[in-house]
């Protein structure tokens, strides 16, 4: 037997067998079973009375004898029923498909221990197709024993516990000859980890609860390492092989603007995030960085001295955004930073008009343009740049893998890239999923910006939250009420609204209120966000089209409706739609007065702390990874026993201990790393095909 061996030459399987189990779930080879771990364990040293019986989810065992047997007509359907007897009472045993040979063989009058899940009828205790085991055959089990993910479907065609226990079993006698070591030496003495054989022995049959928990342990730290590897060795790969334009000059576009156009000074965090910026660009290698900043913090304007500089150097920029309302706000402020330059914007969209689109693509190739702004539409093949040398991606998880791929193709040596997030990412997600990235933060506010007060109220509270909101509309503020898309049905979606909206215009009705949602043609959004932004309406009643980037500095307080219905990222991303004027700003959580645990923790959180990487990290625990980075990214999150909530230092661990093998054996060619290479060039190499895209 080897790993390739496919699972129907397994003892017990055969191709019957195989085919269903390769159906199910996805075994087809001995390693995939192997890597099957158990679910749970059931201590077999604890049996149950009947007495003690009570409903419950989880397998159970008892001890005692079946008394009697009989077939049980009902029309044209039979059912088999015992009673099994223990000295504390009696419950019934049922089998709904049984077969004569399974009749026979139920041992009647003798000593046996019964295994399965209690169901309860009419306050009456059964088990359905109970495992049955006699004194004799129970001497040889080991007291934890393995309960593996099943299904209907396999239960009913005879594929029980008792059948997988029995494979793995047979399969883990073998591990001797398939199993080798991975890790060096010294990993093994320093982490006093169990031998890569022992581990599987003792993560299926474990010999007690300790050798269970080193064997987690040790494959724990497995996927990680491994994990952290690859993406460590593609960085290496990327610092050596991607060249890239260096930009060695600060020059006057830049140094000019520093000095007499930048609107306010910046944090401190934002200039040493322009410093390792500036270092990457200097190099003749591409620069692949990932930008964080909270809402709010000054990502564009690090963005824009980033062009700056490329500028210095000869080279045009372009910045991506996900959507049209985004682009264009960017767009509207770089124009402005810029208006007293002599240096040329444009805006790129799906709505420019074909005679403006000409006049960009034109201005593009002769490089009269030097910064383009846009959407998906910039990666269009018609869209072609004299020379492209760096490419920015405002919010990259909302892009695919092969759209990034595209912008690389824009000049002969691929630009540098820069990618921004405003949704901060929990650090273990970061240092997992980004770690071929160079990560930087700006972890502070703008000077003079004040923090956003956050309050809780529920639907009784509702008359004084119109007060309140009267108070600020007299001070002269501006206000939105956000409503969420609650219902599949765009009709009920705008139904909500349209109530909302009533509800709204009926208690200010000596105010002008706007109204902004997803099913509005672009100029119409574009008319209802002007009409607001230039403080011509007081109110604006919108779904979330407004949580991505819409800057209205007056607008001081938020009422987001149904907050229990949003997730936490999305509530503080609205939430930074306000707190952009130097004025005091509100967020008004409303709620149902019912809330679920998951509800209320959110909301909880909201209130205590304008931080986003705390944010994310309840965020992270309650949704769990893949949701938080996004759909395009969710197959990543394929660890069958880390989990980024909760080995966190784990990750950490296997992150500084692989970047210190890399630092002095960065090809793995010492004798000591030769185990690592060997398991990682047979395991991981070429997994990733769209591993040179930041």
């Amino acid at each position: 037997m080897t790993l390739e061996t496919p699972i129907e030459f397994v003892k017990g399987i055969g191709s019957e067998r195989s085919k269903l189990i390769k159906n199910v779930l996805g075994i087809s080879v001995v390693e995939d079973f192997l890597n099957f771990y158990p679910i749970r364990y059931l201590d077999k040293s604890k049996i149950l009375t009947v007495s003690t019986l009570q409903e419950t989810s989880i397998e159970v065992q008892l001890k005692g004898k079946i008394t009697s047997i009989q077939e049980i007509q009902n029309g044209k359907t039979k059912r088999l029923s015992a009673k099994f007897n223990d000295h504390t009472g009696t419950m019934d045993l049922v089998w709904f498909q049984y077969s004569k040979w399974l009749k026979e063989q139920i041992p009647v009058n003798r000593e046996v221990f019964i295994f399965g899940k209690i169901n309860v009828f009419n306050n009456q205790f059964s088990m359905p197709h109970p495992e049955i085991e006699s004194e004799e055959d129970k001497e040889t089990e080991t007291r934890l024993k393995p309960i593996y993910s099943s299904s209907e479907k396999l239960s009913k065609r005879g594929l029980n516990q008792k059948f997988f226990q029995n494979v793995l079993r047979n399969i883990c006698r073998e591990i001797p000859n398939m199993i080798q070591e991975n890790f060096p030496e010294y990993m093994m003495k320093h982490y006093q980890f169990l031998s890569r054989q022992q581990t599987f022995l003792n993560i299926h049959f474990p010999k007690d609860q300790q050798h269970f928990e080193k064997a987690d342990n040790r494959l724990k730290f497995e996927e990680s390492f491994f994990f952290q590897l690859g993406y460590a060795l593609k960085k290496l790969h990327h610092k050596t092989q991607s060249i890239g334009n260096p930009f060695p000059i600060v020059g006057d576009f830049f140094t000019g603007f520093y000095e007499n156009h930048l609107p306010f000074d910046l944090t401190g965090a934002q200039k040493r995030v322009l410093k390792e910026i500036r270092m990457d660009m200097k190099k003749p290698i591409q620069m692949n960085r990932l930008l964080q900043g909270d809402v709010g913090s000054g990502k564009t304007m690090v963005a824009l001295l980033t062009m700056l500089i490329a500028l210095d150097n000869g080279f045009q920029s372009c910045l991506m955004a996900p959507t049209e309302i985004l682009a264009q706000q960017h767009y509207n402020g770089i124009k402005d930073l810029l208006k007293d330059t002599e240096i040329k914007v444009s805006l790129l969209t799906g709505s420019v008009k074909a005679s403006a689109r000409k006049i960009i693509h034109e201005e593009l190739e002769n490089g009269e343009l030097s910064i383009l702004i846009g959407t998906h539409a910039v990666l269009e093949d018609k869209v072609k740049f004299k020379n492209l040398g760096l490419a920015i991606i405002d919010e990259q998880h909302r892009f695919g893998v092969a759209q990034r791929a595209k912008l690389w193709a824009k000049n002969k040596i691929p630009p540098h890239i820069l990618v921004m997030t405003a949704t901060p990412i929990p650090r273990t997600l970061a240092m997992s999923f980004y770690s071929d990235l160079d990560v930087s933060v700006i972890d502070e506010m703008p000077v003079g910006r004040k923090a956003i007060i956050t309050a809780h109220r529920r639907e009784k509270d509702r008359a004084y939250v119109y007060h309140f909101c009267h108070e600020e509309i007299r001070k002269g503020r501006q206000i939105y009420f956000v409503y969420p898309l609650i219902e599949e049905s765009e009709t009920l979606d705008y139904k909500n609204l349209m109530e909302g909206l009533e509800s709204v215009m009926d208690n200010f009705s000596n105010y002008n209120v706007t109204m902004l949602h997803g099913k509005m043609k672009p100029a119409e959004k574009d008319a209802a966000m002007n009409y607001f932004a230039s403080g011509q309406s007081q109110i604006m009643v919108a779904t979330t089209v407004i949580e991505v980037g819409v800057n209205v500095p007056n607008a001081s307080v938020m009422v987001i409706e149904s907050s229990e219905r949003f997730g936490l990222s999305q509530l503080h991303q609205l939430r930074g739609r306000v707190g952009r004027g130097a004025e005091q700003s509100y967020c008004i959580l409303m709620t149902s007065d019912k809330l679920s645990s998951d509800s209320r923790t959110r909301i909880k959180t909201m209130v205590e702390t304008n931080d986003g990487f705390k944010i994310s990290e309840v965020d992270m625990q309650l949704r769990g990874p893949g949701d938080i980075l996004g759909t395009q990214q969710s197959g990543v999150v394929d660890f069958k026993r880390l989990d980024l909530v909760n080995d966190a230092q784990i990750i950490k661990t296997t992150k500084s201990l692989v970047e210190k093998i890399l630092e002095t054996d960065p090809h793995l060619s010492r004798n000591e790393h030769q185990t690592i290479k060997n398991y990682y060039l047979q395991n991981y190499k070429g997994k990733n095909k769209w591993s040179k895209i930041s």
